[in-house]
């Protein structure tokens, strides 16, 4: 018969075990080209993050290029640069004249390619970080579309150019997008809540914090692992028969 101490011990172990795979479950889920906007406000500026993981065991990625909207685009677009990496903004003609900040734009930076030098590919384990400064942002409640390419040194390449549809579940190769706030003036403008009243968060609000919420949730999963081992263990020493 199995003793209390085993039981608890066994139990204990597969509820570690299936943490472990929820926490690597997680972990491959999100391994994919996303995007952070450091303020999605409408009618700025704002700083745009390309977090770029290496997914292949024997390749390593030496170039990423990412395709800017022709529907809403930009009219100033600069890179900021990355050791090793060579990048190049490539401008085209609009297929229709577009109004951005009171100026009829025809042509505009149209896609960012970025290349590297043999010495800073990103190999297995690794991500790289790339960084545009984008404006002026449409209206509010638009969802920008930045579609990613993925060069790999073995010839693969890997389009991130899904879109993602609510209420179902999340496509392969999603595109990285975020979605357009209020302009920083309007939300300055907009009557306060009362204190009593805690407003819901928006969804762009969710969708640019979802990194965050990530990391937090990393920490809690440490924090309730390691509490279930304590609690493991004062069960077991509880239980353990007393000396005679």
């Amino acid at each position: 018969m199995k003793t209390p101490h085993r039981r608890t011990l066994k139990t204990a172990g597969a509820a570690i075990l299936a943490a472990g795979l929820l926490a690597f479950g997680a972990s491959a889920a999100s391994a994919h080209v996303n995007v952070n906007p450091d303020d999605p406000a409408a009618g700025g500026y704002t700083h745009l993050t390309f977090n770029v993981p290496n997914e292949s065991p024997t390749a390593k990625t030496n170039k990423l290029e990412v395709s800017l909207p022709a529907d809403t685009p930009f009219n100033s677009v600069s890179v900021k640069p990355v050791e090793g990496w060579t990048a190049e903004l490539v401008t085209t003609t609009l297929p229709k004249p577009v109004t951005v900040a009171g100026a009829t734009v025809t042509k505009a930076v149209t896609s960012v390619v970025w290349t590297a030098d043999a010495a800073h590919q990103i190999g297995q384990n690794e991500y790289q970080a790339f960084s545009i400064s984008v404006g002026v942002l449409p209206d509010a409640g638009t969802t920008i579309t930045l579609p990613a390419t993925q060069t790999y040194t073995d010839g693969t390449v890997v389009k991130w150019d899904e879109k993602s549809v609510e209420g179902q579940p999340e496509p392969e190769h999603p595109a990285p997008s975020f979605v357009t706030t209020a302009s920083d003036a309007a939300a300055s403008a907009a009557p306060t809540s009362s204190p009593s009243v805690t407003p819901a968060p928006s969804a762009a609000a969710s969708t640019t914090s979802s990194d965050a919420g990530s990391t937090a949730g990393w920490f809690g999963l440490a924090a309730g692992l390691i509490g279930l081992v304590a609690g493991v263990t004062a069960l077991v020493r509880t239980r353990s028969p007393k000396a005679k």
